[in-house]
């Protein structure tokens, strides 16, 4: 036994390590440079909590919490539906099943560069297929936050993946006896595999929302850059601009740690409602 936590011990040693070297040591530098003025050229001052209150007095910082938040209640459900539809759907061994989980997991795979640049074709109004049509993509607020909706919710391989162990991890028996019963697909779907894929579920939904919360730069940088009129502006966007366009690294620092804390006091509550649900369902 002893051997054995040895040999795990080495094997996971790599993984602790690089762990503490890309996310610890650089999450403990950001702690302290949040409580200073520093801009790269020369010893960082500290400041106390003006960095603070200069946080929770900053609109455009603000403005894109809300954002965020408006970006999240699109795109979690529409992931999450995405996700678990596919996984029902091609749980089954059939002819091209193998070809439709790839098509279904391709874009997660491509790269975000390529990916965002592909819906900023897609979505200009100028000379995508979709202009013309009057629907106000990228020119307007709400198309505008709907069109990029729609490009982070069709990135779901992960999820599909996760749905879809979920699903075949269901023993058939329970279907027998539905069949048995007489239940109708609708009835099995709904209170038989939904409600025991429901624990999964609910964890992929906590993922998605900290991953828009936090993972959004890429294709608002180069898909909308924050317009029209700041309405996708998102709290990625604005960490980048003031710690690599202003050079602000101490009050970049204090707003990724706010944004941190934000995401985490959101997952908690979500995490909490979806315990509570699970607790009356399940």
């Amino acid at each position: 036994m002893t051997a054995r936590r040895w040999w795990g011990g080495a094997l996971a040693a790599p993984y602790v390590a690089g762990l503490t070297a890309l996310l610890v040591v650089p999450a403990l530098v950001t702690a302290w440079l949040a409580f200073t003025e520093y801009h790269g050229f020369r010893s960082a001052e500290p400041t106390g909590l003006d960095n603070v209150r200069r946080a929770f007095e900053d609109d455009r910082f603000g403005r894109s919490l809300v954002n965020g938040a408006l970006l999240a209640l699109l795109v979690v459900p529409l992931r999450l539906v995405l996700a678990t539809g596919a996984a029902l759907l091609l749980e089954r061994r059939f002819r091209g099943v193998g070809a439709a989980r790839t098509a279904v997991y391709l874009p997660s795979v491509v790269p975000d560069a390529a990916w965002a640049l592909l819906w900023l074709w897609l979505l200009n109004p100028l000379y995508g297929p979709l202009a013309g049509m009057g629907a106000g993509l990228l020119t307007e607020a709400w198309p505008t936050r709907v069109g990029l909706a729609l490009m982070l919710a069709l990135q779901v391989g992960e999820s599909f993946v996760v749905a879809l162990a979920a699903r075949r991890m269901i023993p058939g028996r329970y279907y027998e006896v539905a069949a048995v019963e007489g239940a109708s697909a609708w009835f099995t779907v709904h209170r038989v595999t939904l409600r025991l894929m429901a624990p999964v579920l609910a964890l992929l939904a906590l993922r998605d929302v900290i991953l828009v919360l936090q993972v959004t730069f890429v294709p608002v940088l180069l898909v909308t850059e924050g317009g029209p009129r700041e309405s996708t502006l998102t709290p990625p966007l604005v960490v980048y601009e003031r710690a690599f366009l202003y050079g602000e690294l101490g009050y970049a620092s204090m707003l990724s740690l706010v944004l941190l804390v934000s995401t985490a006091a959101v997952v908690g509550a979500a995490a909490y409602a979806s315990r509570s649900w699970l607790s009356r369902t399940v």
